[in-house]
């Protein structure tokens, strides 16, 4: 079947299933919980409450065959330069590869390096927490300033909220913002002489990076002797000779094939390896390989990232829904849903296919989160009862505290997965007023304000407990999703031009802001918004 003929059958299958109730598939097709859930990496997946019928799920299979997810999965793992608008391999599952892996980027060995690297960094952790490697005064580091931006500090933070342990050996605190708030509260409470501050910035010319890394080097350079200062910055880079000449007396570096949302397995997790201890990062990466594994190797139709991926795609191409909540219920994944949306949104916000020609469908939804239970006191009166369909994503972790009974926090995310599909008729609104006492002028009243039209897609993502091994599985499942959504729509999701552009025009304002105010090409708007924060 051509990519056109696939797309056709989709858009046909998409208006059938429409009208579908979603409650009404399971007798329809006895085997739906069956087909459409599937087990990865220490992951369930359960899919069947998504708004497809039998025939729109075979639809959406034969448009991943069409589109050559195949083909192209396999382009990525061989290091070919999926990346084609930068000319980039994208490898970031040579990072989490057993040592010993055969990956090639454009043709280079690189397993290698990355098992050099990831002995140094492993050597470094290892000595950080025993001792061996202490700062200016010869005491031994007690907290860690993590510096970073977008992909240098979204991957490293989620992984320390969802992994770190309640007391940790080693304080762990990250700042991105250029807001100085940001970093006075990193700082507040710490010893300099006991601090470790990591830099990580591909290129070492990130503005909010280095705005914030200066205000580290003045700080701690108010209490330690100059000589000793490199002890305390430590550069994460791929130019390690702007890292140096900053002041770093030692850098791990990794490579241009590995995108920043991606990273989060390389060095740029160095601060992660040494505050949790190096086995639990390794295990994180072991998670990660595995779930790269069943990705390579299963079939389309019992492809967990794959069967993810064609939900979201029939969702907002084939129903026209764009947007999707992720509401993870446990409170160690609470930064989930901030990864995901530059994961997704930075990779797939995009407006022209491969070959540089506009797009014509959507591509990325909006994505939007908050844990569960609180997000049902927030937005989920929206997803309930609002008038457009917001399809909900639950991540649910069984066992998320050793001390604390789970069946109330798991519990609230199976009632809300079956209250979106199930709804609530306003006879049955009625009935249930009037069971309450009401009068049935009030009852009448008031259960069209008590109706839910139901019918609402979710998928549920469920672990057993939030093991490092489960993290590493669940980040690299969002990361293959992303990746197939990419290819389905034609797009390049290893760019981000979006990004560059902002930063391009930072710089030119603030040259403005340095002659004295705004140039005279400046739009009206922005000059007048300039003078005003000039003062």
């Amino acid at each position: 079947m051509t990519r056109d003929a696939a797309w056709t059958a989709f858009d046909q299958a998409a208006a059938e299933a429409a009208s579908a109730r979603i409650v009404d598939q399971f007798a329809a097709d006895p085997d739906r919980l069956a087909r459409m859930s599937v087990e990865a990496a220490g992951l369930y997946l359960d899919l069947s409450k998504q708004s497809w019928t039998r025939a729109a799920f075979d639809a959406c299979l034969d448009l991943a065959r069409a589109s050559d997810v195949e083909g192209r999965r396999a382009a990525l793992f061989a290091g070919e330069a999926v990346n084609l608008t930068e000319g980039r391999a994208v490898l970031h599952p040579a990072l989490r590869a057993a040592p010993g892996a055969d990956f090639k980027a454009l043709g280079e060995p690189v397993s290698a390096e990355v098992d050099a690297v990831r002995a140094d960094m492993k050597a470094y952790a290892d000595a950080v927490r025993l001792g061996a490697e202490a700062g200016a005064t010869g005491k031994t580091f007690e907290a860690i300033v993590h510096v970073g931006i977008g992909g240098s500090d979204l991957g490293p933070r989620v992984v320390w909220d969802a992994l770190r342990p309640l007391d940790p050996a080693i304080d762990l605190r990250f700042v991105a913002n250029i807001d100085p708030r940001d970093m006075a509260e990193a700082l507040t409470g710490l010893d300099p002489e006991t601090t470790l501050v990591v830099v990580v910035s591909k290129t070492f010319t990130t503005q909010e990076t280095l705005a914030n890394a200066e205000a580290a080097k003045a700080w701690l350079a108010a209490s330690l002797p100059a000589e000793g200062m490199t002890k305390h910055f430590i550069g994460v880079t791929a130019a390690p000779d702007k890292a140096a000449a900053f002041g770093c007396g030692r850098t791990f570096a990794f490579r241009d094939w590995v995108g920043g949302r991606y990273s989060l397995w390389s060095a740029v997790s160095l601060s992660c390896g040494i505050a949790l201890g190096w086995e639990v990062f390794e295990r994180m990466l072991a998670g990660a390989a595995e779930m790269d594994a069943h990705f390579v190797s299963a079939p389309l139709e019992r492809n967990a990232p794959i069967l993810l991926a064609l939900a979201q795609v029939f969702n907002v191409d084939g129903l026209n829904r764009p947007a999707r909540t992720v509401a993870p219920y446990a409170h160690a994944l609470r930064r989930l849903p901030s990864f995901l949306q530059q994961l997704e949104m930075e990779s797939n916000g995009k407006r022209v296919h491969r070959d540089g020609t506009p797009v014509t469908r959507q591509t990325c939804p909006v994505v939007f989160g908050e844990p569960g239970t609180n997000g049902q006191h927030a937005f989920f009166q929206q997803i309930h009862q609002g008038p457009e369909v917001v399809p909900a994503e639950f991540v649910i972790v069984a066992k998320t505290h050793a001390d604390a009974p789970e069946s109330p926090l798991w519990s609230n995310a199976l009632a809300q997965g079956q209250a979106l599909m199930l709804g609530k008729t306003t006879e049955a609104a009625k009935a249930e007023g009037l069971a309450q006492g009401l009068s049935e002028e009030e009852a009448t009243r008031l259960a069209s304000h008590r109706t839910f039209t139901g019918n609402r897609p979710s998928t549920a993502i469920v672990m057993e407990r939030l093991t490092p091994e489960a993290l590493g599985a669940l980040l690299a499942l969002y990361e293959h999703k992303t990746f197939v959504e990419g290819v389905i729509w034609d797009i390049n999701s290893f760019d981000q031009w979006g990004v560059e552009l902002g930063k391009v025009l930072a710089k030119a304002i603030l040259k403005d802001v340095d002659a004295g105010g705004p140039s005279a090409d400046l739009d009206p708007s922005t000059a007048t918004l300039m003078t005003r924060l000039m003062g």
